[in-house]
């Protein structure tokens, strides 16, 4: 065998490998997270409020700077205040440590996986 085809062959080999590890590697972290049952939103680091995502509802938060939709048991903004939106882009979250953050309005929302007390730390 020469050369160049022990080299392609190393690299077929390489490349197959780091494929499967990419997949084995998907499918270990995709399924792992269990869906939340509560959105908590702080401001400033400190809870303001705690949604059931079993409930639907609209919510102003900060004083109406952010606009915060549950549905189907998921949660997501659906406007913000701030001026890139960035926020509002994240989507939906549904899932035990998912969280939206707005930044300029130092809010957060995040979902935790049952009503037990929340550890924030700062």
């Amino acid at each position: 065998m020469s050369l160049s085809r022990k080299n392609r062959l190393a690299d077929l080999i390489l490349i197959a490998s780091l494929l499967l590890l990419a997949l084995v590697c998907y499918f270990l972290f995709s399924g792992s997270g269990s869906h939340g049952n509560v959105a908590v939103v702080c401001v400033n680091g400190e809870e303001v409020a705690r949604y059931s995502l079993a409930v639907e509802g609209r919510y102003e938060l900060n004083g109406g700077s952010n606009i915060l939709i549950i549905r189907d048991g998921c949660a997501w903004l659906e406007d913000a205040d701030c001026p890139d939106k960035l926020c509002v882009r994240q989507g939906k979250i549904e899932l035990d440590g998912q969280c939206i953050t707005c930044l300029p309005n130092k809010l957060t929302v995040t979902i935790y996986a049952d009503n037990s007390e929340v550890e924030l730390i700062s």
